[in-house]
C-alpha cells in the first residue's frame, strides 16, 4: 500500500496539527489530519440559532450543520462527566446479572471476579484518560487503535463497539420491560418495550444534553439506591431486621461458611467473569463524552479519579452485602440471566428482609438503571458510527450531522435495533436472548485491551520520538505498567472464558452451541480485523510510522505548571483527596 494512501486512510482528528509550531516528526507520519475533525467544535452556529432549534424541537433542527466534520456539540459540564464515569454504566449487569454469577460462583467468586475486573477497568479508564486529554477525538478510543495500533484493528475495533451497543439496546428494552412485570400489571410486555423505546427516542430528540441530563439524575438515583442497600445491609448483618423476620438476629458472614463462599471451584469463578466484563461495561463511555464536553482538558482527569470510588463502594461494597444476605443456593436465583429482576439478588434481600415497599423500590432503580444503559447504548454505538464514518471506514451517511449537534442517521440506525426486543417473547425469545448477550458480554473485553495496548504502543512512541513524560499533562496513575498489568489481566479473563466455553458448568459435555454462546464475540472480531484488512490493506504500525504529534492538544503549560505547584505546597493529607478526587 502507498504512503499517500495509508496516510489518507488513517487521517485523524483534533484541536492543532502539533502543539508546538517548532515541532516536527523525525519520520514521515503515518497519518495527516487533512479534512480531519475538529474536537474544539465552533458552536457559533448553535448559539445562533433559537431555543427550540437548538434543542432539536423543530424542522429546522434536522438539516445539516454547517462546518467541519464532525462538529458535535460541546454542552457537556463537569457534573454531568463526574457522573458518567461513576454511575453511567451500572444497570442490570450489577443489579440482575449479580444473580446468576451469585448462583454460578458463591459469594467468593462474586468478589474475586469483579475485583479482578475492577482492577483491569481501574488501569483502562486511566490510560484512555491519558490518551484522551493528549489526542481529543470524536468517537473515541478505537481511533486509538488505529493510530498507534494497526489501522485494520482499529476498523474491527469501531464496529465491534458499534454492534455491541447495538445488541446491548434491545437486551435492556426486554430487561426493561420484564422488570415492570414484578408488579403484575397485566399489560403485555410488548406494551412497555414499545413505551421505553419510545422514552429512549425522546430523549436523544434532545442531543448530547439529553443524554447528558439523564445520565446524570439516574446516576444519581443509582448511586443513592447502592448507599441506602449498603446502609440497610450493616444493619440486618448486625441483627437489626424486623422481629420475627430472616435477620432479627445476628447475621454475619453466616452464608460465607454455610452453604460456602465458593460453588463449582474454580471453574465457578471463571464463570463470573463475564457476567463482570458486561457489568462494567460501558465505563469507558466517559472518554466517548468527554468530546461533547465544554473543557475536556479540566473535566477529564476529575472524572477518570471518580472510577476508584464506583469500583470499590458501589460494585465491591454492594456485592459483599449481596453475598452476606443471599445464599448462593437460593433456588430464585436459578436461571436469572440478565432479563428477571425478580431474581435480582438486591430485591431478594429486600423482601427477604420484610422492609415493606423496600423491594419495590429496588425494582425501580433496576428499571431507571436499564433504560439509562440503553441510552446509553444509542449515545457510544451514535458517535463511534460517525467517527467511523467521517474515517472512510462506514457509509458517508453517518456522518451527518445536523444544526443541532446530533449524529443523526447514526442515531436512527442503532435506534432501529430495538425491534429485536420483540423477538425475545417468542417462544424462543430465551434463545435468542441468549445469542444477543453472547454477542455483547466478551465484546467490551476486546475494546478494553485495545486501549491498553494503546496506551502502550503511544509510550513507546512517545520515547521513540525524543519526548520525556513532563510533557504529559495527564498521566496514567500507574504509567505503562498499569495499562500492562490491564492487558494481562484481559488475556487471563478470555482465556478462563475459553475453558468454561469447552466445559460448561454442570458438567455438560462439549458443545459447539455451547462454545459459540460463550465466545461469539471473538469471531465476530475477527471477522471485522480481516474486512478491515482486505478493505484498507494497511497491518501494524512499527513504532517510527507512529505519530505521536499531529493534532495533539495546545497545551497551557504555564497554568499546569502553576496547578502542580500548587499541589506539592499542599499538605500531605491534602495531596492525597486531590490524588483520590
Amino acid at each position: 500500500m502507498a504512503d499517500s494512501e495509508l496516510k489518507k486512510d488513517l487521517e485523524y482528528s483534533g484541536y492543532s496539527k502539533s502543539s508546538s509550531p517548532d515541532e516536527k516528526n523525525d519520520v514521515a507520519p503515518a497519518y495527516h489530519d487533512s479534512d480531519a475533525l475538529s474536537l474544539g467544535p465552533d458552536n457559533s452556529e448553535w448559539h445562533s440559532l433559537d431555543f427550540w432549534t437548538r434543542n432539536g424541537l423543530t424542522p429546522q433542527s434536522f438539516k445539516r450543520r454547517k462546518g467541519p466534520v464532525g462538529n458535535l456539540n460541546a454542552t457537556m459540564k463537569p457534573r454531568h462527566l463526574h457522573m458518567i464515569a461513576i454511575g453511567g454504566s451500572i444497570g442490570a449487569g450489577l443489579f440482575v446479572g449479580s444473580g446468576s454469577a451469585l448462583s454460578n460462583g458463591g459469594p467468593g467468586a462474586l468478589l474475586i471476579a469483579f475485583g479482578i475486573i475492577g482492577i483491569m477497568i481501574f488501569n483502562v479508564v486511566y490510560a484512555l484518560g491519558e490518551l484522551a486529554v493528549m489526542f481529543p477525538v470524536s468517537g473515541g478510543f478505537y481511533t486509538y487503535s488505529t493510530r498507534f495500533i494497526d489501522p485494520s484493528w482499529g476498523f474491527a475495533m469501531g464496529w465491534n463497539y458499534v454492534f455491541q451497543w447495538a445488541v446491548v439496546l434491545p437486551l435492556e428494552l426486554t430487561v426493561a420491560g420484564l422488570t415492570v412485570e414484578y408488579w403484575n400489571s397485566g399489560v403485555s410486555v410488548a406494551v412497555w418495550i414499545t413505551v421505553f423505546w419510545f422514552a429512549i427516542i425522546a430523549i436523544n430528540v434532545f442531543g448530547t444534553l439529553g443524554y447528558a441530563e439523564e445520565e446524570f439524575w439516574s446516576s444519581l438515583l443509582k448511586l443513592a439506591a447502592i448507599v441506602i442497600f449498603i446502609l440497610i445491609g450493616i444493619i440486618l448483618c448486625a441483627g437489626g431486621g424486623p422481629a420475627g423476620g430472616k435477620y432479627d438476629s445476628y447475621w454475619g458472614a453466616g452464608t460465607f461458611y454455610n452453604p460456602g463462599s465458593f460453588a463449582n471451584g474454580f471453574k465457578g469463578v471463571c464463570a463470573v467473569f463475564v457476567t463482570a466484563a458486561f457489568a462494567f461495561s460501558g465505563t469507558e463511555l466517559v472518554g466517548l463524552a468527554a468530546a461533547e464536553a465544554r473543557n475536556p482538558a479540566k473535566a477529564l482527569p476529575g472524572a477518570i479519579k471518580q472510577v476508584f470510588w464506583r469500583i470499590t463502594l458501589f460494585y465491591i461494597l454492594a456485592l459483599l452485602f449481596v453475598g452476606l444476605l443471599v445464599e448462593h443456593t437460593d433456588e430464585r436465583l436459578l436461571g436469572s440471566g440478565l432479563s428477571d429482576s425478580q431474581a435480582s439478588p438486591f430485591v431478594i434481600a429486600a423482601k427477604d428482609a420484610g422492609l415493606i415497599g423496600f423491594d419495590s423500590f429496588m425494582n425501580v432503580v433496576i428499571l431507571v438503571s436499564v433504560i439509562s444503559i440503553g441510552n446509553s447504548g444509542v449515545f457510544g454505538g451514535s458517535r463511534t458510527l460517525t467517527a467511523l464514518a467521517e474515517q472512510g471506514y462506514a457509509p458517508k451517511l453517518f456522518a451527518y450531522i445536523d444544526k443541532s449537534g446530533r449524529p443523526l442517521f447514526s442515531t436512527i440506525f442503532i435506534l432501529m435495533f430495538s425491534p429485536i426486543a420483540y423477538v425475545g417473547l417468542s417462544a424462543s425469545g430465551e434463545t435468542v436472548f441468549a445469542w444477543l448477550l453472547a454477542l455483547s458480554g466478551l465484546a467490551a473485553l476486546f475494546t478494553w485491551g485495545s486501549i491498553c495496548l494503546a496506551h502502550i504502543r503511544f509510550r513507546k512512541a512517545w520515547a521513540y520520538h525524543g519526548h520525556t513524560l513532563d510533557e504529559i499533562p495527564f498521566r496514567a496513575l500507574f504509567g505503562v505498567y498499569g495499562s500492562w498489568v490491564g492487558l494481562i489481566l484481559i488475556f487471563l479473563v478470555l482465556v478462563a472464558q475459553f475453558a468454561v466455553a469447552l466445559y460448561p458448568l454442570g458438567g455438560d459435555p462439549p458443545s459447539a452451541e455451547a462454545f459459540f454462546q460463550a465466545y461469539l464475540a471473538l469471531p465476530v472480531v475477527l471477522l471485522f480485523w480481516a474486512g478491515g484488512f482486505f478493505w484498507k490493506r494497511a497491518g501494524w504500525l512499527r513504532t517510527p510510522q507512529i505519530d505521536v504529534n499531529t493534532n495533539r492538544r495546545v497545551v497551557d503549560w504555564e497554568r499546569v505548571n502553576g496547578e502542580k505547584q500548587r499541589v506539592a505546597a499542599m499538605p500531605a493529607w491534602r495531596r492525597i483527596l486531590h490524588l483520590l478526587f
